[in-house]
């Protein structure tokens, strides 16, 4: 395994670990008043779009990682919505 892969797998382990606490936390306390739409929105659409160009690009670090990372965002986005509601 050459040294980009090695670097571009620990970085997506690392990004798409990052959000695990606060899928947890969310999943747990349905409170996401402190979290902005807007930026899950975006956050989301970027990480689609990075999900589309590994995918595009066959690297599967990058598929890989965008593919987790984009359901935990959707995950705490769909929440985000529908407490929202509620609230």
């Amino acid at each position: 395994m050459d040294i980009p892969v090695i670097i571009g797998s620990v970085a997506a382990i690392a990004t798409t670990a990052s959000f695990i606490p606060q899928a947890i936390k969310v999943i747990g306390t349905r409170d996401t008043r402190s979290i902005s739409l807007w930026m899950y929105l975006i956050f989301s659409i970027g990480v689609a779009l990075w999900l589309i160009y590994g995918i595009l690009k066959r690297d599967a670090p990058i598929i890989l990682a965008n593919a987790v990372t984009l359901l935990f965002a959707i995950v705490i986005f769909s929440y985000k919505l529908t407490e929202e509601k509620r609230g």
